[in-house]
């Protein structure tokens, strides 16, 4: 950041820095001065709109990596087809004239010239090969997954296959929540659900951890905790600057909680 507005030793506050708040929000402060700031922040109504709004542009960024993928442009989808069509004219030949197509020779054992085929034709056979071939790995999965069930000792649950772990994935904290404070900047107004992917999910392992179903979480995003893969979520206490950091393991569900930590950051 260049805001000369910031020095080191200055005073920090309204007027308040877009540079600072944008370190505050991003994580990058260390604890001591993010646990410093944030009670200041929050009650500083300008420096909350600046936030909003940061995490409002983080929002639509976020999204664009859910956007599906535009399909492609009729014309060079054509001209695409017109290619291979000449590609195809010129290795083999087989057409005088376009629309004007040669009756193919009778082929000869062992001759090496190729039968010239229509791209629509050799489309459809591939589409059909395909097609027989997406049947047939269905089948065989099938097949594994029955195996899977018959045979004990295969399975932790009736039809739930042996699953390895998800890798890691989110910054990384130590095992008690070490660092974790410093991505409350980043996560606050994050719903990311990780390798728990839904937020049915999550509100599954909330009600395990016995935690309060009315306290929607701040914040949600995927971390690694001592290299296991979790989701941490942001709640608040009530007090001002303060919030308590939960993270569950990719496992947790209902019975199981899986907390990886549990602890209150903040102004006390």
């Amino acid at each position: 950041m260049t805001d000369e507005s910031r020095g080191i030793g200055g005073t920090v506050g309204p007027p308040w820095s877009v540079d600072v708040l944008a370190d505050l929000h991003a994580g990058v402060l260390d604890d001591a001065e993010t646990s410093r700031l944030w009670p200041l922040v929050n009650a500083d109504p300008e420096a909350r709109a600046i936030l909003d709004a940061l995490d409002a542009t983080q929002s639509d960024l976020a999204s664009l990596a859910d956007a599906p993928a535009p399909p492609m442009p009729a014309e060079f989808a054509a001209r695409l087809d017109a290619a291979l069509a000449a590609e195809a004219a010129a290795a083999f030949p087989g057409q005088d004239r376009p629309g004007r197509t040669q009756a193919p020779a009778p082929r000869q054992a062992g001759s090496g010239d190729a039968e010239v085929v229509d791209l629509a034709a050799a489309r459809r056979r591939r589409n059909k090969r395909l097609g027989w071939a997406a049947g047939v790995l269905t089948a065989a999965a099938a097949a594994v997954v029955a195996v899977t069930v018959a045979i004990p000792g295969t399975s932790q649950q009736a039809g739930t296959p042996n699953v390895a772990a998800p890798a890691p994935t989110g910054p990384s904290v130590g095992s008690d929540g070490a660092g974790a404070q410093a991505l409350i900047g980043k996560a606050v107004g994050v719903r990311d659900f990780g390798p728990l992917r839904t937020e049915d999910k999550l509100d599954a392992c909330i009600a395990a951890a016995g935690l309060d179903p009315d306290v929607r979480p701040e914040g949600i995003r995927p971390v690694n905790v001592g290299g296991k893969s979790g989701v941490m979520i942001i709640l608040t206490t009530g007090k001002l600057a303060q919030f308590r950091l939960v993270a569950f393991g990719a496992d947790c569900g209902p019975g199981n909680p899986a907390v990886l930590f549990d602890k209150v950051v903040g102004e006390k």
